[in-house]
């Protein structure tokens, strides 16, 4: 499966199972396994850089299993054959996501401006609600 033009996962690493999948398809539902469960153990991949591993276990974490296996579900066609075409999209998306790492955050401050009109704003909110007060309450 290629990714890009220098990154390639061997298909012998994708797994696959099949269950059956809920959604439209009426009685073929219960008779079908449509659904594609893709299985990849990401930590023998020899072809992933270390630091877009890294990455990938940071964002996807949720997606590994306790051996190490990254698991991707595909139920969204009724067709087997779909689904796994849309598991290996999800799975390429996902390392494209991870692939680049992300830019550092420049720390920035408010302007003058923005001050200014926060406190304009915070001004004009005082005066609204002193103007809901009984008279007398504050005394």
């Amino acid at each position: 499966m290629e990714i890009t033009d220098t990154i390639q996962i061997p298909d012998d690493e994708l797994h696959f199972t099949f269950a059956r999948a809920g959604g439209p398809g009426g009685q073929n539902v219960n008779k079908v396994s449509s659904k594609a469960i893709l299985h990849w153990d990401f930590a023998a991949n020899t072809t992933l850089p270390a630091e877009v591993k890294d990455r990938l276990r940071r964002h996807h974490g949720k997606r590994l299993t306790g051996d190490g296996l990254l698991v991707i579900q595909g139920q969204r066609h009724r067709d087997q054959a779909k689904n796994i075409a849309d598991c290996r999209d999800k799975l390429r998306q996902i390392i494209l996501q991870v692939l680049h790492p992300p830019r550092p955050r420049k720390a920035t401050r408010p302007s003058r401006g923005s001050k200014l009109r926060r406190m304009a704003d915070k001004r004009r909110q005082s005066e609204r609600k002193a103007g809901r007060r009984q008279p007398g309450a504050g005394e």
